[in-house]
């Protein structure tokens, strides 16, 4: 089975441990096709849901039930990263391309007043959209979110280069056993995140923070969920900065979660906390 073949096989078992019914389908816009993973009730107020860098839609099996009952949810492969989402019509340059991406996908699915989740890199992208298209969103939800009110931490980017310049399994395990303090308990997620060394991504877009005045003027209400053992960023820092530019979100810290595991490892308060902010 040739690399792309085993990333796929990886992706696809993670996504039969979805604990609900999931129909995977693929919506155009001018930057490519992206599979978007769609799954409860047609009435159901729509969430959207969008990965840290190299998760995918599959990410969410541990979160997904608690989100079904009165959401219709849309769980995405971001534009020029890992997944089924394929990038073959404009290019990705800034965050400005991807906020016009994601406002395609909103036409394609017609999707305002949608309630917008992302996680790290998809947090960065949320942000973005909700500082761009408020009047599309209804709320807001950002877990662990890099270069949205602090920069990240040197240290994590000097841990994470290597995985980056030259993966392999171990690099890529390496990494996440640095940051999480070891390896993930589904060992389905862990076959998945060793299939991500091989696999292929077109385009990450570089990370910029929002500036202070724009983020000021969000009007989206937002809830931020840090991890209390984040090595992406200082998380005392974040929250200190959050409330300061943010002054009307809602700033959680999860006790015991890392950046990399608080979608998977400890989903219960993450879940609650959410489903209790978007009623």
């Amino acid at each position: 089975m040739g690399d792309e073949a085993v990333f796929f096989a990886a992706y696809d078992a993670v996504l039969r441990r979805w604990p609900v019914e999931v129909r995977g389908i693929d919506v155009p816009t001018p930057y490519g096709s992206t599979r978007v993973q769609v799954c409860g009730p047609e009435d159901g107020v729509p969430i959207v849901l969008l990965p840290g860098g190299g998760a995918t839609s599959a990410v969410w099996f541990a979160n997904v039930a608690d989100l079904v009952p009165g959401h219709r949810v849309y769980a995405v492969d971001l534009m020029g990263d890992f997944g089924r989402s394929v990038h073959d019509g404009a290019p990705l340059r800034g965050a400005g391309d991807l906020v016009a991406w994601l406002d395609a996908l909103f036409d394609e699915l017609g999707l305002d007043g949608a309630h917008l989740c992302g996680h790290s890199y998809g947090a960065w992208i949320a942000l973005n959209y909700a500082l761009h298209t408020p009047q599309r969103l209804g709320r807001l939800v950002l877990l662990d979110p890099t270069s949205c009110f602090v920069g990240m931490s040197p240290r994590y980017l000097m841990h994470g280069l290597p995985m980056l310049l030259k993966p392999t399994v171990e690099r890529v395990r390496a990494f996440h056993r640095w940051e999480t303090g070891g390896a993930p308990e589904d060992p389905v997620w862990r076959a998945f995140l060793d299939s991500t060394a091989t696999a292929r991504r077109s385009k990450v877009v570089p990370m910029r923070r929002p500036k202070a005045q724009d983020l000021r003027a969000c009007t989206v209400p937002t809830l931020v969920l840090l991890a209390e053992h984040s090595r992406a960023h200082d998380v005392p820092r974040a929250a200190v900065a959050v409330r300061r530019l943010l002054p009307g979100a809602s700033v959680v810290t999860l006790s015991q979660a890392s950046h990399h595991s608080i979608p998977t490892e400890r989903p219960a308060e993450l879940n609650r906390l959410v489903a209790e902010f978007l009623a």
